[in-house]
């Protein structure tokens, strides 16, 4: 054998008789399904729990309907909704509902953010206000919405934004203070203003929890529309809840449930993919954004 091949052989050999000192991650095998086979699965054994309580008569079907009642009832209402009539346009108010509530909360929502995360005057004395405000049950300030906008659209708007602002106040003063020290210290020695160190370091290093405390916000901004409605009257998804209720009809009442958590669903996704289009630098695994 030439010292080339015996080099090269016990090179092989030192190769094979290292142990494996590189930490390998093992993934669970409920991990490598793929997610719209785990979803197919989740809403199967679902409907299939939903279908043996029926049919046990644990609960009354008045109270509980049927799958199938709720999905022929799901088929009615899309028809409506497919042709223009009066489910349209009760869609179409809490749509209007929620996306000017939402403006009006991240409009809110931002500013006092900025103030608390940028001054001492908002952190020590605005933000505590806030907290006590965000503690109340905001239910009850439904009907002084209602008394002071009236019946119509306003009221519900009001309330839909003042449910969802708080989350946008934390997220967007978190953000604040998430830029590195370090980079606030170079931002500083090199001179930059107050303004130019908000605008072209904290606010980008600070996307993340604004945009986390924004899609807290989306399901707040529905929450605070229905509720509106249940109370305070009018002409969209959640009056027609309220009546189905009141006649027993619970299919239509599941029904319109889904479809608003598809409205719901569908704003949510919409800020998840303005996230990962404005925040394309931070990988986020909560939620698929």
């Amino acid at each position: 054998m030439s010292a080339t091949e015996a080099v090269a052989h016990a090179r092989r050999a030192d190769e094979v008789d290292a142990p494996d000192t590189v930490w390998v991650e093992h993934t669970a095998w409920i991990d490598r399904v793929p997610r719209a086979i785990s979803m197919i699965v989740l809403f199967v054994g679902f409907v299939v729990v939903w279908q043996c309580v029926s049919w046990l008569g644990v609960v009354s079907p008045i109270i509980l309907p049927t799958p199938g009642e709720v999905a022929r009832d799901l088929t009615v209402v899309g028809q409506n909704l497919i042709t223009g009539g009066y489910m349209l346009t009760a869609l179409w108010i809490t749509t209007l509902e929620v996306i000017y509530g939402f403006a009006i909360a991240f409009a809110i929502g931002f500013s006092l953010g900025v103030l608390v995360g940028e001054t001492n005057f908002g952190e020590r004395a605005v933000m505590p206000y806030l907290v006590a405000i965000d503690t109340m049950p905001k239910i009850a300030f439904a009907p002084l919405f209602i008394a002071w906008l009236g019946f119509g659209i306003e009221s519900k708007v009001a309330l839909a934004a003042f449910i969802a602002t708080f989350p946008i106040v934390v997220g967007t003063a978190a953000g604040l203070h998430a830029a590195d020290a370090n980079q606030r210290l170079l931002f500083k020695t090199m001179g930059a203003s107050r303004w130019q160190t908000l605008m072209q370091l904290k606010l980008p290093a600070g996307l993340p929890h604004l945009f986390t405390g924004l899609k807290i916000a989306s399901v707040g901004v529905m929450a605070g529309a229905i509720t509106g409605e249940f109370l305070g009257g009018g002409k969209g998804f959640g009056e027609q809840i309220r009546v189905a209720a009141a006649q027993l009809n619970t299919p239509r009442v599941f029904s319109l449930i889904l479809y608003l958590s598809l409205l719901g669903l569908a704003i949510f996704m919409f800020i998840s993919w303005l996230q990962r289009r404005l925040v394309f630098w931070h990988k986020s695994t909560v939620t698929g954004a």
